[in-house]
């Protein structure tokens, strides 16, 4: 088993930061006409009955997994150890000690500020109840990624073609990197909020919108991203003025926190300088980090691995961000490119293919291609599924066991 050490960089070592159209529920059913609700319903069931079970196949890969990777006789770390790596371990540490970590290291983790304060929070609070910061984290995101899992499936079915939605979850949780909706990362909480609120702005609800993308901002950057968007979306389906005052709430979360890291050092942009610090992560032209990242792939260690995994993220970035100006979906088009801008412009590729989990347009894009009457369409899906679940399973065993994944 690996000891806890820092993520890959290329410059040194550091330790991490952050047949039918029918779904399984719906299939062949029979009888009365279905009411309004039933659709509904059956979306919802189709999106927890893929959820939990992915949380189980999980599970077993972590507790088999995890021993079989053992060398002679030696025996895995308990369960729960094995999901307190990287940014899991970190948000715990702010949830339990705050900003200036845990006294009992001789000098602060200057990059703890680069991690909103949503999570932490959130830790606290399920901590009082459980008694245990990992299992705090893993219950978090059980119960954000199912919340997360629901409004996906209903996003899909609202934008069509029906029977999107189950396959817009299964895309997500066979993407490579989803083994950070189980552990106790910040991804499932953003999600839990982000989703549903890109849902009711899609639908016109913008007082439901605004509260939910508020609570986006209060997990991770991305909900700044997440805020610009909506403000496209809103004059691009030309929503009665009026309701443009709820374009303000997603940015006061990140206003505040702002200023409470003013309060503590004097630097109302702490968060950015904490990436700089921790991880290296400043503004370059992106020739100069794909040179970077390059070398780092192109490596024998294990590390290489990894920053392979990275530049195909950052290809799946752009090419869904050229799509999405193709088909001249604006709001998404901002949304993913100004991550994708934002990633590749740093020192070098960190957690680009593990910010793909938020790019749900992505995943509404391979749902919908996998959906319709033609019937090469329904294994668009199988395709995606054969190549993506073993990264997937991959990955998961690559993180319990304590080493970098993304």
């Amino acid at each position: 088993m690996r000891s806890f050490s820092g993520p890959p960089h290329p410059a040194g070592d550091r330790d991490a930061p952050d047949a039918g159209d029918d779904g399984p529920a719906g299939a062949g059913r029979e009888g009365s006409e279905p009411t309004p609700a039933e659709p509904v319903a059956d979306t919802v069931l189709d999106a927890l009955l893929l959820w939990m079970s992915s949380r189980l196949g999980i599970i077993i890969l972590a507790v088999v997994g995890a021993q079989a990777m053992m060398e002679g006789n030696a025996v895995a770390p308990p369960f729960l150890q094995r999901w307190r790596h990287w940014d899991a371990n970190l948000l715990a540490v702010i949830a339990e000690h705050g900003y200036d970590g845990d006294p009992a290291r001789a000098e602060p983790d200057k990059g703890l500020p680069a991690f909103f304060p949503g999570m932490p929070l959130m830790l606290r609070a399920v901590h009082l109840l459980l008694g245990d910061w990992t299992l705090a984290g893993l219950l978090i995101s059980m119960v954000a990624g199912a919340v997360a899992m629901v409004a996906l499936a209903r996003l899909a079915e609202f934008e069509g073609p029906p029977g999107a939605g189950w396959r817009a979850v299964l895309a997500l949780l066979l993407w490579p990197m989803s083994v950070f909706l189980f552990a106790g990362y910040s991804e499932s909480l953003f999600l839990a909020f982000a989703i549903p609120a890109w849902l009711a702005a899609r639908q016109g609800r913008w007082p439901l919108a605004a509260v939910l993308a508020a609570g986006a901002s209060c997990v991770r950057i991305t909900g700044l991203f997440l805020a610009l968007a909506l403000i496209v979306e809103f004059f691009t389906r030309r929503s009665p003025v009026r309701h443009a005052v709820w374009l303000l709430p997603p940015f006061v979360p990140l206003v505040l926190y702002s200023a409470y890291q003013y309060s503590r050092t004097g630097d109302w942009l702490a968060w950015k300088h904490a990436q700089e610090a921790g991880w290296g992560r400043h503004l370059v032209w992106p020739w100069e980090s794909l040179i970077t990242t390059w070398n780092a792939a192109m490596g024998d260690d294990r590390n290489a691995w990894a920053f392979r995994m990275e530049i195909a993220g950052a290809v799946v970035g752009v090419v869904l961000v050229l799509v999405l100006l193709y088909l001249r979906r604006w709001s998404e088009f901002l949304y993913v490119g100004l991550q994708v801008g934002a990633l590749l412009c740093s020192a070098y590729y960190l957690s680009v293919p593990r910010s793909a989990l938020l790019w749900w347009p992505l995943f509404l894009l391979i749902a919908k291609a996998s959906t319709g009457p033609r019937p090469g369409r329904r294994y668009v899906i199988v395709v995606y599924a054969l190549l993506a679940a073993p990264l997937m399973a991959l990955n998961t065993l690559t993180f319990v066991d304590g080493a970098w994944v993304g």
